[in-house]
C-alpha cells in the first residue's frame, strides 16, 4: 500500500476527526457537574476545603498534560496520528472505570493524574485536521472542530447533571463507556492522515515540554499568539474550577440545573463555531474575529462575576460563546507560520503553553474563590474570581493586538 492510499479524501477525513472530538468531549463533559460535588464529599463536605482540594486536583492533571503531550504531538508527527489518538481513547476509558471505583479522595486523585496524561488527543485531533486541510480553509475546518466541542458539552454535562443526581458515580461508568467506544470506532475507521513521506523523526528535545516550546519563538507573531493562549487558557480555568460550586454556592443550584447551564454553554459554543466562524474570518480576517472573540469574552466573564442572580448569569452565556471564535482564528493564524511537517510539534507546543496555564489557573482561582467565601465574605464578592478572569483576557487582547500587527502591515503598505 502507497502512502497515497492511506491519506483519506478531506471531507471523509474531518468527518472522521470531527465524531472522535465529539466522543471525547461527551466524556469529559459527562462528569463536569458531579466531580467538585464528589471531591467536597469526600473533604468532609467543606466547600472551601473542597474548592482549595478541586484546584489542587486541576494543577495536578495540567502537570501531566505539559509533561505528555508533546510527546504525544511529536509521536504523532513520527508514527502518524491515528495510534495516538486510539491509544489516548483507550487510557482514558480504564481511567474513567478507575475513578467510579474511586473509594476516597486519593483513589480520586491518582485517576485524575492518569487522565492527564491520556487525554491529549486533542493536540492531535487540531493535527489532523491541519493534515487534511488547506491553509485558506483551517480557520473554518478549525470552527466546525469546535461544533464537535460543542456538541459534546450540549450533551455531556446535562446527561451528567441527570445521571449524577441518581448515583455520582454512574456518569463515571458512562465516561468510560463512551472512551472506550470511541477507541473501537477509531480502529476500525478513522484512517490515518500523514504520510509516510510528510513525518518527521522523533527528537526528545522537541518532544520534552520546554523544548517544543522553542518552535514558537521562531516569530514574534508567533510566540505572541502562543502568550495569547496561554493567557485564554488561564483565564478559561477559572470555569472547571470555580463554576460548578459558585452556582451551587451563590445561587442554590442542583447537579440538574448546573448541567443544563453548562449544557447551555455547549449550545451556544457549537452555534458560533458552525456559523459565525467562516463569515467573520471573510469580513474581518482572521487578525480581527480573533480581537472580536477576546472582546465578548471579556464581557462575558465580567457579567459572570458581578451577576445577583441565576437569571443575570444566564445572560454571560451568549457572552462567553462567541470568545470561542477567538480559538480558532489563532490556531488559523499560528498553523500558517509552520510547515507541514511541524503542524504536530506545533499543537504539542500549544498544549505545552496550555499546560503551563493549567498549573496556574486551576489552583489560583479555586484559592481565589475559597478566599472571597472565606477570609474576603465580607466584600460580598463570592465571584472575584470571574472579575480576575476577565482581566486577564484583556490583557491577552492587548497582546493579540500589537503582536499581529506587523502581520497585516505590509498588505497595507503595499
Amino acid at each position: 500500500m502507497t502512502s497515497d492510499a492511506i491519506l483519506p479524501p478531506r471531507h471523509a477525513a474531518f468527518a472522521f476527526v470531527m465524531v472522535t472530538v465529539f466522543l471525547d468531549m461527551l466524556a469529559i463533559g459527562i462528569i463536569m457537574p458531579v466531580l467538585p460535588r464528589l471531591v467536597v464529599d469526600f473533604a468532609g463536605g467543606d466547600i472551601v476545603g473542597g474548592a482549595v482540594w478541586l484546584g489542587v486536583f486541576g494543577t495536578a492533571w495540567a502537570l501531566m498534560q505539559f509533561i505528555f503531550s508533546p510527546v504525544q504531538g511529536s509521536l504523532s508527527d513520527r508514527f502518524g496520528r491515528r495510534p495516538l489518538i486510539i491509544g489516548s481513547n483507550i487510557g482514558l476509558g480504564l481511567d474513567y472505570i478507575l475513578m467510579a471505583l474511586a473509594p476516597n479522595l486519593w483513589w480520586l486523585f491518582i485517576g485524575r493524574l492518569i487522565s492527564g496524561i491520556t487525554a491529549a488527543s486533542f493536540s492531535t485531533a487540531f493535527a489532523y485536521v491541519a493534515d487534511v486541510t488547506t491553509p485558506d480553509q483551517r480557520a473554518k475546518k478549525m470552527g466546525l472542530l469546535g461544533v464537535a466541542f460543542g456538541s459534546g458539552f450540549v450533551i455531556g454535562p446535562v446527561l451528567g447533571g441527570l445521571t449524577g443526581a441518581v448515583d455520582p458515580r454512574l456518569p463515571f461508568w458512562i465516561a468510560a463507556g463512551l472512551s472506550l467506544t470511541n477507541a473501537v470506532y477509531g480502529f476500525f475507521v478513522l484512517p490515518e492522515s500523514l504520510p509516510s513521506e510528510r513525518r518527521s523523526p522523533f527528537v526528545w528535545r522537541r518532544a520534552n515540554p520546554l523544548g517544543s516550546l522553542t518552535l514558537v519563538r521562531r516569530s514574534r507573531s508567533l510566540f505572541g499568539l502562543t502568550l495569547v493562549n496561554f493567557l485564554g487558557q488561564v483565564s478559561h480555568c477559572v470555569l472547571p474550577a470555580v463554576s460548578v460550586l459558585y452556582l451551587g454556592y451563590r445561587y442554590g443550584w442542583d447537579e440538574r440545573l448546573i448541567g443544563l447551564a453548562i449544557g447551555s454553554v455547549g449550545v451556544g459554543h457549537m452555534i458560533v463555531q458552525g456559523t459565525l466562524i467562516g463569515p467573520m474570518v471573510k469580513h474581518f480576517g482572521e487578525r480581527g474575529t480573533l480581537m472580536i472573540g477576546l472582546a465578548f469574552g471579556v464581557a462575558g466573564f465580567v457579567v459572570m462575576g458581578l451577576a445577583e442572580s441565576g437569571f443575570v448569569f444566564w445572560l454571560s452565556i451568549p457572552l462567553m460563546s462567541v470568545w470561542g471564535i477567538s480559538n480558532a482564528a489563532s490556531q488559523a493564524l499560528m498553523t500558517r507560520q509552520v510547515g507541514p511537517d511541524e503542524q504536530g510539534q506545533l499543537q504539542g507546543a500549544n498544549m505545552s503553553a496550555a499546560g503551563i496555564a493549567n498549573m496556574i489557573g486551576p489552583l489560583a482561582f479555586a484559592q481565589t474563590f475559597a478566599l472571597s467565601i472565606g477570609l474576603l465574605a465580607g466584600l460580598r464578592l463570592p465571584g472575584l474570581a470571574f472579575l480576575v478572569a476577565a482581566a486577564m483576557l484583556a490583557a491577552s487582547a492587548i497582546i493579540a493586538w500589537r503582536t499581529t500587527q506587523p502581520a497585516i502591515r505590509p498588505a497595507a503598505e503595499s
